[in-house]
C-alpha cells in the first residue's frame, strides 16, 4: 500500500520538475526524496520519471500516478478538514460541483446568508459537465453536485429544485436568424453547430432532432460556454446553449435565440447515497430545502 507521504513527495517532485528543489520545499535531504522515488518506482514496478540533466518530466504512467494522487490527497484534505470543524460553532469547507446556470443566483444568495452567518464556513466550486461532476462526486471529491436533467440512477439522492434554464442558439450579431425573437429547430439544419458535451443533453436532444427528423452538423462540443463563445466569435458555428450567461455587448458581438419549442432543463441537487455530511454541509442543504423548496 502506498503511503499517503510518498505521494505528497511525488506530487512535489512532479511540480518542481527537480529532486532537489522539491526536497528543498519538503525541508529532507536530496539523497533521502531520491531514494523514496526510487523505492516508489519499485514498489509499483513502473518508471514514473524521466532523469534529464536540467529537469525532471513524468513519463505515462508518472502523469497517470499525479491525477490520482492529486485526487487521493485533496480527499484526504478533505476529510481531515471535516473532522477538525469546532463543535460550538459550524465551520469547514463545502465542496460543490456545478455547471454555468442562471439560476445558480438564487443558490448563491443561499451562500451569501450563510457566509454572513457562518462565516467559518468556505466553499469551493468545481464547474464542468454532469458527467465530470457525477464523476467526482463518485470519488468523494466534492459534497454535492448541482445538475441539470441529469441522468436518473440508484446511487444517487436527489432533489428538483424549482429552478429552470431555457435553451437556445448563441450566434453572431450580424447572422440573419438574429432577425426571429425564436428559433424552430428546422432553422437549424445545416448550420454548423457547437453542442454541450454532456452525456444526458446530448441523447435530448439527438432524440428531439431526430424525432422532428432533423440533421445536424455537429462540428464541436464544449463543456464550459466560454470556450463556446469564442468558438462562436471565430466563426465555427452556432453553439446549443441555455441563456442568461453570455451577455449581448459590443464586446462579444454574440447573440442568444431561445428556440420556440420551450425546451428547458430543470435543475437538481445529486448527493451520493448513503454520504455522511459535515456539518457545514448539512447546513447548506438544509437552507436550500428551505429557501428553494
Amino acid at each position: 500500500m502506498i503511503e499517503t507521504r510518498l505521494l505528497q513527495y511525488f506530487l512535489a517532485v512532479a511540480e518542481e520538475q527537480s529532486i532537489t528543489r522539491a526536497a528543498n520545499y519538503l525541508h529532507i535531504t536530496q539523497p533521502t526524496l531520491s531514494k523514496q522515488m526510487m523505492d516508489l518506482e519499485e514498489q509499483l514496478g513502473k518508471q514514473l520519471f524521466i532523469r534529464g540533466k536540467k529537469k525532471i518530466t513524468l513519463t505515462e504512467d508518472g502523469l497517470y500516478l499525479r491525477g490520482r494522487a492529486q485526487e487521493i490527497v485533496s480527499l484526504i484534505e478533505k476529510t481531515e478538514h471535516d473532522f477538525r470543524e469546532n463543535e460550538q460553532n459550524i465551520s469547514g469547507d463545502i465542496h460543490i460541483g456545478c455547471g454555468e446556470y442562471q439560476s445558480s443566483s438564487a443558490i448563491m444568495k443561499i451562500i451569501c446568508d450563510i457566509r454572513r452567518d457562518y462565516p467559518d464556513i468556505h466553499f469551493h466550486f468545481f464547474s464542468s459537465n454532469a458527467d465530470t461532476i457525477l464523476e467526482r462526486l463518485d470519488k468523494g471529491l466534492i459534497d454535492i453536485g448541482i445538475l441539470l436533467d441529469p441522468e436518473i440512477t440508484p446511487r444517487y439522492d436527489y432533489q428538483k429544485l424549482p429552478l429552470m434554464e431555457t435553451w437556445g442558439v448563441l450566434m453572431p450579431k450580424d447572422t440573419p436568424l438574429t432577425k426571429k425573437k425564436k428559433l424552430t429547430l428546422e432553422d437549424l439544419s445545416g448550420i454548423p453547430m457547437i453542442v454541450p458535451s454532456q452525456t444526458s443533453n446530448n441523447k435530448r436532444f439527438g432524440q428531439l432532432f431526430s424525432e422532428h427528423q432533423i440533421s445536424l452538423d455537429i462540428v464541436s462540443t464544449y463543456n464550459l460556454i466560454f470556450n463556446a463563445s469564442l468558438m462562436v466569435q471565430a466563426g465555427i458555428g452556432y453553439a446549443l446553449c441555455i441563456g442568461g450567461l453570455i451577455p449581448p455587448s459590443t464586446e462579444h458581438n454574440l447573440i442568444f435565440r431561445p428556440l420556440n419549442s420551450a425546451v428547458i432543463s430543470n435543475v437538481y441537487i445529486f448527493t451520493k447515497k448513503y454520504q455522511v455530511f459535515s456539518k457545514a454541509t448539512k447546513l447548506f442543504i438544509s437552507r436550500l430545502e428551505q429557501e428553494l423548496l
